[in-house]
């Protein structure tokens, strides 16, 4: 009888743990507005980016899954959205390209539950080729209304580029 109670002591122990560590992850669902003045952008040379970020995140957590839609401004000043969605256990998500190709990511969860890692591998043509490109993505909240996503990619130097986007909560 002792040794059903320990077993049962010990696996209500445990699945309380088990719920105490899913329940503790940072949820960013939201709609953020990039805030320039708070990001940090590269050097000179890189100030390209902000042209190419999203203006605006729509994000939605529910579950194991994390659709974020990033409104962007083109070239032209045209606006358009891309949708990706990726599976927060681990497992790799592929999402097409607004401008073709395809990317594969994988997210992960910092051990704290409060940051989230997402590596993207993106596939595309250029010159007739095919090329990839492999860019990192920490994910934090500094408090409920301050979204930092630190992005590390390749330079066209061979090195790479390290940029922190900061979004407010609308």
């Amino acid at each position: 009888m002792r040794f059903l109670t320990v077993i049962s002591l010990v696996t209500l122990f445990l699945m309380s743990f088990v719920i105490n560590t899913t329940a503790q992850k940072t949820n960013f669902s939201g709609t953020w507005a990039f805030n320039e003045s708070k990001s940090t952008l590269g050097q000179p040379g890189q100030r390209a980016f902000p042209r190419f970020g999203a203006r605006q995140l729509a994000v939605k957590q529910e579950g194991n899954i994390l659709t974020v839609d990033r409104l962007s401004v083109g070239r032209n000043g045209e606006e358009r959205t891309n949708t990706d969605k990726y599976t927060l256990d681990g497992k790799e998500s592929v999402n097409t390209q607004a401008r073709g190709g395809s990317s594969k990511s994988v997210a992960t969860w910092s051990a704290d539950g409060k940051s989230l890692t997402i590596v993207t591998t993106r596939t595309f043509e250029r010159d007739g080729q095919s090329r990839e490109m492999k860019t990192t993505e920490i994910w934090k909240l500094s408090d409920a209304k301050t979204l930092s996503i630190e992005s590390t990619m390749p330079s066209r130097e061979g090195g790479s580029n390290k940029i922190t986007r900061v979004y407010d909560k609308k």
